[in-house]
């Protein structure tokens, strides 16, 4: 990369993994350009903490023409791609909109930043690509095996990233982050959900019996340990980024039921989700050895401050909850 600070094209920038990411980038005086489509997913409103960091452009990653003007006019040093379909029960409804942004949305990045001859690539990856696993923990090179249409996209990207770093050297990073919470994250998700429902004073629906296992990690230590992976990755390889805190579905919606005062009896099981994993557990001593990076704010406080956050933003939430309807 070019001499001083390296300029970064982040993709989805205004979704919830990404515009912390650029939140955290920004405060360490990253230039920046974002390109986002803007999906019921993205909003812009993330990113008022950065203002006067990042240039923005409304564009569809799976758009060949736009997103090479925006790189040949930017020049970037490197690429973050954030942008993706990520909600799995949106996936099983219609897996159409995943294959085309997780799958061919990569490619074309993949083939402008060779085009381009961008320096480092960096790919947002899942815990889910390896599917489930009951004991234990995944490594980096534990098989890819998903189980829902999300995870079978992400895991193909992936394998996509690998060919093109097999076949053409590209200088592609992939990591595989746990399941993210924290501010600003849109009310699909079990965290945001559940507090979007505790503050309505309805029950908050859980799967099965609840025994569903995550590992937890806050947005801002998962977007900390991202731009470790850009700072210091090794182009060709991936990265684990997980917490080591596992809860189950129900201790979470406890959890936020007590934070939110409202009776522990207020959730109710519903149909289990098709073909939903048991537990994903990740080994991210790699990344840890490489970086020294460790999560700063464990699943108890980060509980809080996002129970928090919520209560103090209610309109926003609501606001994305009632469009869920």
């Amino acid at each position: 990369m070019r001499a001083g600070i390296p300029k970064i094209l982040v993709t989805g920038g205004a979704g919830f993994i990404g515009s912390a990411f650029v939140r955290l980038a920004a405060r360490c005086g990253y230039r920046m350009i974002i390109c986002d489509k803007l999906t019921y997913a993205g909003d812009l409103s993330r990113l008022k903490e950065a203002a006067g960091s990042y240039k923005f452009y409304r564009a569809d990653i799976c758009n060949p023409l736009t997103i090479g003007r925006i790189i040949k006019k930017e020049i970037p040093d490197g690429i973050i791609n954030f942008a993706a379909e990520t909600h799995v029960d949106r996936s099983i409804a219609g897996c159409a909109p995943f294959l085309k942004t997780n799958i061919l949305g990569t490619q074309v990045l993949l083939d402008l930043s060779k085009k381009f001859k961008i320096k480092r690539f960096v790919q947002l990856s899942t815990d889910e690509v390896y599917g489930e696993i009951k004991n234990g923990q995944f490594t980096e090179n534990s098989e890819l095996k998903p189980n829902s249409p999300y995870a079978a996209s992400k895991a193909s990207a992936d394998l996509l990233i690998r060919a093109y770093i097999r076949t053409y050297g590209f200088p592609g990073i992939i990591v595989r982050p746990c399941n993210n919470y924290g501010p600003w994250q849109y009310p699909e998700k079990l965290i945001p959900l559940g507090i979007a429902c505790a503050i309505k004073g309805r029950k908050i629906p859980v799967y099965g019996r609840g025994i569903n296992t995550r590992e937890w990690l806050y947005v801002d230590d998962c977007a900390r340990g991202i731009l470790e992976v850009f700072r210091k990755g090794k182009p060709g390889e991936a990265y684990n980024l997980g917490s080591a805190e596992e809860k189950i579905n129900l201790e979470v919606v406890r959890g936020i039921l007590g934070l939110t005062g409202n009776d522990q009896r207020m959730f109710e099981f519903v149909k289990d989700r098709p073909g939903h994993d048991i537990r994903y557990k990740l080994d991210s001593e790699k990344l840890r050895r490489l970086t020294g990076w460790k999560p700063e704010i464990n699943f108890t406080r980060g509980l809080k401050l996002t129970v928090e956050w919520n209560l103090r933003n209610q309109r926003w939430l609501l606001r994305k909850h009632h469009a869920e309807k």
